[in-house]
């Protein structure tokens, strides 16, 4: 692959191998954290809800933190903040606290997984240079889903939450031993005025950003309990989906770069529209497999596509902060679609909450006109491909 090797250099993987440190602790917590809720220390489902439900709260607060620590303190600090963080949610965990542990590392996770992916997007796209972004980005998906896909085969392996728990302070530190051999280049730039919390150039994106993502917590919460009255191919869907998006944003993250974005972003709705319509039918094993790994490729570019296009516009000093809102409106989005799915799936059948996901991709359609104003997504010519 003539784009791929052109390489990058051994700082810009190191980041991408800290990266995958830092969310693989978090998979290997996550998976447990119920059931030691409910068991261990002795709370209701309504107390597990609450607990797992407070990292969304904090996380979409801490977007506006973690996006205007990095323009002005530094990438490095951001990362590091949120290396330290995602230790301190271990600790907490085993801590003699009860329930109240339990919040303490919910707290702390999500102010760290704010700021750990906010220093490490910009970071990535400082050292690949702002040419390659989209490609950049692909590669650091590559290493969440990579920790958070790692994460659960981890935790099962180790047997206990509490050693789940150690194992997530072990990676969260081991990652920040790698971060403090890596030098920064960003400099960040004199304070000029204040800022906007929500710059109206990034609410376009932003809202096409969270339409993207309403699919996730219906395929996280639905698709096996659907697929199950279908032929039971649910955990076989699932891996389809989650290993399609693993290995097309490490080998095809680059083509937003290489084409224009407006082809991978509608491109990339097109397929998961269809993954979805077809999932939501019922469809037989084989032909579900198929449609959820369509959908995990589809889901590949719309990202990718939108955070390139948003951050080659942006100046170097502003690049945290605009991750920072588009992530935002990906928390925001995600957590009223996760209790959206649930009122339609429990009037109308799970069927109907892949169709309301489905129907939430033509609403990103429409808010993509304000992220490539002006541009068409004409069909791309070899030389464009090639190249």
């Amino acid at each position: 692959m003539k784009f791929l090797a052109h390489g990058f250099s051994a700082r810009f993987w190191a980041l991408i191998a800290a990266t995958f440190l830092g969310f693989l602790g978090i998979g290997t917590v996550l998976p447990g954290l119920a059931p030691h809720i409910r068991h261990d220390l002795g709370g209701s489902d309504r107390t597990v809800g609450f607990v797992i439900g407070t990292f969304s709260f904090v996380a979409l607060a801490s977007r506006f933190f973690s996006g205007p620590l990095a323009d002005r303190r530094g990438r490095k600090i951001a990362f590091l903040s949120g290396l330290l963080s995602c230790a301190a949610a271990g600790v907490a965990y085993l801590l003699p606290l009860g329930i109240a542990g339990a919040y303490l590392g919910r707290i702390f996770q999500g102010f760290g997984e704010a700021c750990l992916y906010t220093g490490a997007a910009t970071w990535v796209v400082d050292a690949a240079g702002i040419d390659r972004s989209a490609q950049a980005l692909g590669y650091l998906s590559s290493g969440i889903w990579g920790g958070i896909s790692a994460g659960p085969v981890v935790g099962h392996f180790l047997g206990t939450f509490q050693h789940a728990a150690m194992m997530q302070v072990i990676t969260a530190l081991a990652a920040f031993a790698v971060l403090m051999r890596i030098p920064e280049d960003y400099r960040p730039p004199a304070r000029s005025g204040r800022r906007q919390w929500i710059p109206a150039s990034l609410v376009g994106p932003g809202i096409a950003v969270g339409f993207v993502n309403v699919h996730y917590p219906v395929i996280a919460g639905f698709l096996i309990l659907h697929l199950a009255r279908h032929g039971n191919s649910g955990p076989a869907a699932f891996s389809a989906y989650a290993l399609m998006i693993l290995l097309s944003r490490f080998f095809l993250g680059g083509l937003p770069d290489r084409i224009r974005p407006t082809i991978t972003y509608y491109g990339g709705l097109a397929a998961m529209t269809v993954g979805l319509i077809v999932v939501a039918t019922g469809p037989s094993p084989a032909i579900a497999v198929a449609a959820t790994a369509l959908l995990g490729l589809g889901f590949s570019f719309p990202w990718s596509s939108i955070a390139a296009t948003v951050l080659k516009r942006t100046p170097d000093g502003e690049r945290g902060s605009a991750v920072g809102v588009l992530s935002a409106f990906y928390d925001l989005f995600v957590g009223v679609s996760s209790f959206a799915a649930g009122v339609v799936a429990n009037r109308w059948g799970y069927g109907a909450a892949f169709t309301m996901a489905a129907g939430a991709l033509g609403a990103a359609a429409i808010a993509g006109r304000f992220v490539f104003p002006g541009q068409k997504a004409n069909i791309p010519t070899p030389d464009e491909v090639i190249a």
